[in-house]
């Protein structure tokens, strides 16, 4: 198919596609929903930011010790079964909540064996999902799939906060017994998906296979760039571990407060993915994502000052918008400046960065607020994050100057 066909067809009547994007609904609308009545739950056992940090580091050891194992099985076997799998694992986890809120046994620490199980059977699935989308989709339409995929993704981080919050609010064990019910349809709709390009390494497992997507990476710097500066960007920024404490303590809410905040990213990212879906990125690709990570940088800053709930929601929306155009691009450029064979392992990396600033950053917000406090902890992840733009803008000079995805097929 080229181009020219490519443009024509839509997504919309794309069977396999819209399977997929369904599933990454599900899965994703579970994983939002159990991460909202998680911190809830933490925060109203122990009052202590620092477990919401340690709820982020616990589901960053299982993707920093399989992450690699999981790029080099994304390259040898089938991947809609790996993300089956993956998502039937999760919603064990989701029941093993359940049950163990209706039972009255789970604790502190059962909450983190529960989150370690489920970030485990992530470090899998999200290596293997990213390198799926090409295998469904011609080439010359991926740039619109990958936002409309990533649309999926803020569909859910719109509507599981908000639920799970007001869910929450109602039984906690409901929550988790929905989550279980959304991760099991989501195997079911995955194994469905039909896909024309499919993993075809079949070497030895190696040291060098392992760590053949860094190497990949260190010798492309539109790749090195593009997850570097993202990784940097959201360990310092991150700010969504310190939620309950705002919902709670800021603005004297409930769970449906903090699930009103964690839905707001999600309304910008969705209003930007919708955008780029039907009109993508044509000029100034580079630019616009340094563009994008400094405005993630301001919109923390101004939320540290905010004391008004619906401003809040506002900058969040903001910083959502920022979020979402940074994605689209990253997840474009490493699709298409990477052979198909090597996928899953350059996938690997990417899923090891982006596991790492997001629950890094959660362990930093965390930490940094159990010492300086909630305000000063954000307000200083959100001038870290313009100092990451300041300094990649000189390390990462050829991401800079990328014009257009069409250069880069």
């Amino acid at each position: 198919m080229d181009a020219d066909d490519a443009s024509r067809m839509t997504l919309r009547g794309h069977r396999p596609f819209a399977l997929y994007w369904i599933s990454r609904v599900s899965s994703t609308i579970a994983l939002q929903m159990q991460t909202v009545a998680v911190a809830w739950q933490m925060y109203d056992l122990t009052r202590d930011p620092l477990d919401l940090g340690l709820v982020g580091l616990t589901q960053f050891i299982p993707a920093a010790l399989f992450v690699l194992v999981a790029g080099h099985i994304a390259d040898r076997y089938d991947r809609r079964r790996i993300i089956s799998i993956c998502q039937l694992v999760a919603g064990l986890a989701g029941a093993t909540l359940a049950i163990g809120i209706a039972n009255g046994w789970m604790t502190r620490e059962s909450l983190l064996a529960v989150v370690f199980v489920t970030g485990t059977a992530r470090a899998f699935e999200q290596t293997t999902l990213s390198t799926l989308l090409p295998g469904i989709v011609p080439l010359p339409m991926l740039a619109r799939a990958t936002a409309a995929g990533a649309s999926a993704t803020q569909v859910a981080v719109i509507g599981g906060p908000a639920a799970g919050g007001l869910l929450y609010a109602v039984s906690p064990v409901l929550v988790y017994a929905l989550c279980a019910t959304l991760y099991v349809t989501s195997s079911f709709l995955i194994g469905m998906v039909q896909a024309t390009r499919t993993a075809t390494s079949r070497e030895p497992l190696s040291l060098s296979m392992l760590f053949a997507g860094f190497s990949y990476m260190r010798h492309n710097p539109i790749v090195l760039g593009v997850i570097t500066l993202d990784l940097f960007a959201v360990i310092l920024g991150g700010v969504f571990a310190l939620l309950p404490v705002f919902a709670r303590d800021v603005f004297q809410a409930g769970p449906w407060g903090l699930g009103l905040l964690r839905a707001s990213p999600g309304m910008g990212a969705l209003t930007a993915a919708i955008v780029m879906a039907h009109w993508p990125l044509r000029r100034r690709v580079g630019r616009i994502m340094f563009g994008a990570v400094a405005t993630y940088g301001v919109a923390i800053i101004a939320f540290a000052f905010s004391r008004s709930f619906l401003l809040s929601m506002a900058l969040l929306c903001v910083l959502g918008v920022a979020d979402m155009l940074s994605i689209v691009i990253r997840m474009t450029l490493i699709q298409l400046e990477t052979p198909d064979d090597m996928r899953g392992r350059v996938s690997a990396v990417n899923s090891l960065f982006v596991t790492a600033s997001n629950q890094l950053g959660d362990f930093r917000a965390g930490l940094m607020a159990s010492w300086l406090g909630t305000i000063p902890a954000v307000l200083v992840g959100g001038i870290g994050a313009l100092i990451v733009v300041v300094a990649g803008r000189k390390i990462f000079a050829p991401l800079y100057e990328v014009e257009s995805y069409e250069a880069r097929r």
